[in-house]
């Protein structure tokens, strides 16, 4: 088995040795042992946990790169008529914790129903999809904050 030693972007994807095909949360690991497509066994097992994403090429041990590949998930599109109406969306899907991919002038999700029926109601274009899911990586702070004033 390979151990992975590093994580590239800038790579020819046309000499990859293999493949691999992970969904969103499997794309986010600190240790794991991946098989690939044409059966390339690895063992990622870093300090902290990384975010991979579509595109990103594994560095093994003896120096050859393994492409990382999305895989097809059950998506939602949302459109809006204006820049304000995507930001006010977005705050909403914020305020909630919902993980979003941006791409282009749309965001994605997850589907949800009860996430689609409000953003429906806020006047959101839905589309669904099945597509690869990269969401924006979560900000650096902990999970202690709340959402209102501190009363000391």
């Amino acid at each position: 088995m390979h151990r992975v030693l590093s994580i590239v972007t800038d790579y020819d994807r046309a000499t990859a040795r293999d493949r691999v095909v992970l969904d969103a949360d499997d794309r986010h690991r600190r240790r794991i042992v991946l098989t690939g497509e044409r059966g390339t066994r690895m063992l990622i097992d870093f300090a902290t946990p990384v975010n991979l994403r579509g595109g990103d090429g594994l560095v093994l041990d003896d120096g050859t790169i393994v492409e990382i590949k999305g895989s097809a998930e059950q998506l939602i599109e949302i459109e809006s008529p204006n820049a304000f109406e995507t930001v006010r969306l977005a705050w909403h899907l914020g305020n909630r914790h919902t993980e979003v991919q941006i791409v282009g002038h749309t965001i994605r999700m997850r589907r949800d129903h009860v996430l689609e029926d409000m953003l429906t109601g806020l006047g959101a274009r839905l589309t669904p999809l099945d597509a690869a899911f990269d969401p924006e990586p979560a900000s650096p702070h902990g999970h202690g904050h709340h959402h209102g004033r501190e009363h000391g």
